[in-house]
C-alpha cells in the first residue's frame, strides 16, 4: 500500500495542490495527444506555467496588500470576529479538525474527490459530467471546510470511512458545479473551451438564469452612456485605479499612521514614518490596480494555451470534457468594467450587511474578506453584465455581498469555528443549506445531497434541445 501511497502523496503535494504545474502538466500531455512538435510541447508548457504563476503573483499580491489593512481595522476598533476569506476559512477549518483528531483526512479526500470527478467525466454518457476540476488551491481549501460539514456534523461518519464521506462529497461537488458553468462560461467567452472551477459555480449557473430579468445585455457596462469627462472611466487601469484610491485612501485615512507604522503588526508593506503618510496612501492604493493588471496578463497566456491543449485530451483520454479553470480566466472577456463593478456593490453590501450585524448585536461579528468580495462579485458582475447589463451587474452582486456576510454568520455558528469562514458564496449557498440537512438528518441527508448532486447534470440533458450540442457545451 506504502508503494501506492507514496507517488500519490507526492503527485498531490507538489503538482495537484500546485495549479501553476498541474496546468502545465495538462498542456504538456494534451499537445503531446496532438501529437505536436517537442519544441512546441515545451513552449506550450512553459508558457501555461509562466502564465499561471502570474496570475498567481496578481491574486497573491491582491490579497496580501489587502490583508494587512483588515488586521488593522480588528486593531483600531478591539474587533474579535471571524473573517470571511478562504485562508482564514483553511486555518479555522484546520485548527477544528485538529480538534477533532481528523487533520489529515482532508489531504485523503482531495485524492479521493479528484478520483471522484475523473470517474464522473470517464462515464459522461451515464453521469451527463463534462468537467474536470483542475484548481488545486481551491480544492485544498475546500476539503478542509468540506470535512468540518461532514464529520462535525454527522458524528457517525467519524470513523475510518469518514475520509471516503468527505472524498466523494467533494468531488461530486467539484464535478458537478464546475458542470454547471459550462454553457454560461460558453456563452460569456464565445466558446473559449473551458469551464469554471472556483468557489462560484451555483453562484455563475443562477446569475446567468435570472440576470436576462433585470435589462437588456445590449445595456451593458461598456456601451453605459457617461458624461464626457467620465469617460476615462472605461478604461480599465484608470477605473481601478481611481476607485481603489478613493476607497483605500479613506480607510488609510481613518487607520492613520501610528497604526498603519507598526511593522509588527502590518508585516510587508507598514508606513515607514520618515515618509509621507500621503504618498504611501497613494502608493498602496494603486499596488491594487497593479496586482490587478498583472492577473489579468496571467489569465490570458495560460487560458489560451490551456485551451489548445486540451483538445488533445479531450479528443484522447477524456472525450468531451472541459477543464474547469480559476474563475479569474473569465474576466478578460467580460465588460473592462464589470470586474470593479463586482468589487464595488459587492463590498458594499457586505459593509451594509455588517452594519445591521453590529446595529443588532449579532454575537458573531463578520469581517470583509477580500477573497470573496473581489472574486465572487467580480465574477457575478462579469456574467451578470453579459446576459442582463448593468442593472444586473450592480444587483446581483450587492445581493451577493449580503449573502456572504449573512450565511457567513451563520455558517460560523454552525459549525463552531474560531477566527474565520471560508466566506465565498458557493461556500454559503448551497453548503449551508447541506449542513442543516446533515445536522438534522445525519447520513440520511449525506445521501441526499449526494443524490441531488447526481440528479443536476441529469436535469441539464434532459433540458438540452440538442443532446450532441450539449456534450459540445454549446449554450442553448
Amino acid at each position: 500500500m506504502d508503494i501506492l501511497l507514496i507517488p500519490l502523496n507526492w503527485f498531490s503535494t507538489n503538482i495537484l495542490q500546485n495549479p501553476a504545474f498541474f496546468v502545465g502538466l495538462l498542456v504538456l500531455i494534451g499537445y503531446i495527444l496532438l501529437k505536436k512538435p517537442v519544441h512546441e510541447v515545451f513552449a506550450g508548457f512553459v508558457k501555461a506555467t509562466v502564465g499561471y504563476l502570474i496570475l498567481n503573483v496578481g491574486a497573491g499580491g491582491l490579497v496580501s496588500t489587502f490583508r494587512p489593512i483588515l488586521v488593522a481595522l480588528a486593531k483600531k476598533f478591539n474587533l474579535e470576529a471571524a473573517v470571511i476569506d478562504p485562508y482564514f476559512g483553511l486555518a479555522a477549518a484546520n485548527a477544528k479538525l485538529e480538534e477533532m483528531g481528523f487533520i489529515s483526512v482532508a489531504t485523503t479526500a482531495l485524492l479521493i474527490g479528484f478520483g471522484v470527478n475523473i470517474l464522473l467525466v470517464a462515464l459522461r454518457k451515464v453521469t451527463k459530467v463534462r468537467t474536470l476540476f483542475i484548481t488545486g488551491h481551491i480544492m485544498v481549501q475546500q476539503a478542509a471546510t468540506i470535512s468540518v460539514f461532514v464529520l462535525l456534523l454527522i458524528p457517525q461518519l467519524q470513523n475510518a470511512f469518514g475520509a471516503w464521506a468527505v472524498g466523494i462529497i467533494c468531488g461530486l461537488y467539484w464535478a458537478v458545479s464546475s458542470n454547471m458553468t459550462v454553457e454560461p462560461t460558453q456563452r460569456l467567452t464565445g466558446g473559449g473551451g473551458f469551464a469554471i472551477g472556483h468557489q462560484q459555480q451555483f453562484a455563475i449557473w443562477f446569475v446567468d438564469k435570472v440576470a436576462p430579468f433585470f435589462g437588456k445585455k445590449e445595456e451593458n457596462l461598456d456601451n453605459l452612456k457617461l458624461p464626457t469627462f467620465l469617460n476615462i472611466f472605461h478604461d480599465t487601469v484608470v477605473a481601478s485605479a481611481t476607485l481603489m484610491l478613493v476607497f483605500f485612501g479613506a480607510i488609510l485615512a481613518v487607520l492613520g499612521p501610528e497604526l498603519m507604522s507598526n511593522a509588527e503588526l502590518i508585516g510587508a508593506g507598514a508606513y515607514v514614518p520618515t515618509k509621507s503618510f500621503f504618498m504611501y496612501v497613494i502608493q498602496t492604493s494603486l499596488t491594487f490596480s497593479v496586482y490587478l493588471f498583472i492577473l489579468m496578463q496571467g489569465v490570458r497566456m495560460f487560458v489560451a494555451e490551456l485551451t489548445n491543449a486540451f483538445q488533445g485530451i479531450s479528443s484522447k483520454l477524456l472525450p468531451g470534457s472541459f477543464p474547469a479553470v480559476d474563475v479569474a480566466a473569465s474576466y478578460g472577456f467580460g465588460s473592462s468594467n464589470a470586474v470593479l463593478s463586482g468589487f464595488a456593490f459587492g463590498l458594499i453590501g457586505q459593509l451594509i450587511t455588517i452594519a445591521l450585524l453590529v446595529i443588532f448585536k449579532n454575537p458573531i461579528l463578520i469581517i470583509t474578506g477580500f477573497v470573496p468580495v473581489f472574486f465572487d462579485n467580480a465574477a457575478i458582475a462579469v456574467y451578470a453584465d453579459k446576459r442582463g447589463g448593468w442593472k444586473a451587474a450592480v444587483v446581483l452582486s450587492f445581493i451577493s455581498g449580503i449573502i456572504q456576510v449573512s450565511v457567513g454568520a451563520v455558517a460560523v455558528a454552525l459549525l463552531g469555528l474560531t477566527g474565520g469562514y471560508h466566506g465565498n458564496i458557493d461556500l454559503a449557498i448551497p453548503w449551508v443549506p447541506f449542513g442543516y440537512l446533515f445536522k438534522y438528518l445525519g447520513i440520511a441527508g449525506y445521501v441526499l445531497v449526494c443524490l441531488f448532486f447526481l440528479a443536476i447534470p441529469q436535469l441539464q440533458f434532459m433540458k438540452a434541445k440538442d443532446k450532441e450540442a450539449y456534450y459540445r457545451g454549446e449554450a442553448q
